[in-house]
């Protein structure tokens, strides 16, 4: 039988399947239910930075910038639904997975600005969370907010949440970066040990009888997968960290194309809210007859097999790439 243990953040998985952050981590009940199925390693739920401002009545200057800016929040400062979990009650949920799991525990924290809302990424650890994400997602708005300003103020950010925790920290990225792999460095030359790529954006989009913004929630698909499996693969051994893809993780080829990109875990959200728990043991084991069938020993022997180092033809993940493709079409 193949081993399909991993490593990720410094926490020993045995297997590479980490449900991300989603509305199935809220309840313990259905968590324990994907520990039970074999996913390796659950990311809590986020809790918003407007939330902790909202509820202390302080905005931040960074957020005057944006608007509809968070991948897991239905509206700008949310405060009812699925997608709202109050400080206090999401450190209380932290602590309740803990008790309930054998699995590690990684708490979300979804904002972009310095600020003393940071303190709650103390207090996600020291509710028992095995490690931390940040999620950096924002939709920058103000013609007068330079890039630079926007990229540093966030590398500030990871630096300010690191010095609070002595938890390993992850940070969720956005693709929408000018020169990705400069970013991703100053990243994690400020704390960073792993790296979560990507973020989905959420588009509003317009109804025509009420002449209103219509936000829908648009789960994922495979095809999805390319982007970010394009940047570990370019990423893989330039960059000090783990990565972590997410995004488009539904089949266990999805999941085998994430290792050989050099990814040390696939997250998925989307396949598990379509079809449940039942999804991950098919999965797993669809994934070790692969692995069998053509005698892959480990998960740890194809990571990072297709990055763009080990390939016979590096320019394949860059613009030599993109004639070659468009020659290809036949009409």
């Amino acid at each position: 039988m193949p081993d399909l243990s991993t490593t990720y953040l410094g926490l020993k998985l045995k297997n590479p399947l980490v449900a991300s952050a989603s509305p199935l981590s809220k309840k313990v009940e259905m968590a324990k239910r994907l520990e039970d199925a074999g996913v390796a390693a659950i990311v809590m739920y986020s809790l918003f930075e407007e939330q902790i401002i909202h509820e202390s009545l302080e905005l931040d200057h960074f957020l005057t910038h944006g608007a509809d800016s968070f991948a897991e929040a239905m509206s700008y400062l949310p405060d009812t639904g699925e997608y709202s979990m109050a400080p206090d009650r999401y450190l209380k949920n932290v602590e309740g997975l803990k008790k309930a799991l054998h699995i590690p525990v990684i708490g979300s924290l979804n904002g972009v600005s310095k600020g003393g809302w940071t303190r709650y990424a103390k207090q996600i650890q020291d509710a028992g969370a095995d490690a931390l994400e940040l999620n950096l997602y924002y939709v920058a708005t103000d013609p007068e907010l330079t890039a630079q300003e926007l990229e540093s103020a966030q590398v500030e950010l990871v630096a300010e949440v690191k010095s609070a925790i002595q938890i390993p920290l992850a940070v969720k990225l956005s693709p929408f970066i000018t020169a990705l792999p400069n970013f991703a460095k100053r990243i994690v030359a400020a704390g960073a040990d792993g790296l979560v790529l990507f973020n989905r954006f959420y588009q509003p989009d317009f109804n025509l009888d009420e002449l209103d913004i219509v936000h829908s929630l648009d789960l994922s698909a495979s095809t999805e997968l390319r982007l970010p499996l394009r940047w570990i693969s370019i990423l893989h051994g330039k960059i000090n960290a783990d990565f972590a893809l997410t995004s488009g993780v539904h089949t266990p080829e999805d999941v085998l194309k994430a290792m050989m990109a050099g990814a040390k875990v696939a997250m998925m959200a989307s396949h598990l809210l379509h079809h449940g728990e039942g999804a991950v043991f098919n999965l797993l084991r669809e994934l070790e007859i692969w692995m069998n069938t053509r005698e892959y020993h480990s998960i740890q022997q194809m990571q990072g097999s297709m990055s763009q180092k080990s390939v016979k033809e590096p320019a394949a993940f860059e613009r030599a790439n993109y004639m070659k493709v468009l020659n290809s079409f036949k009409a």
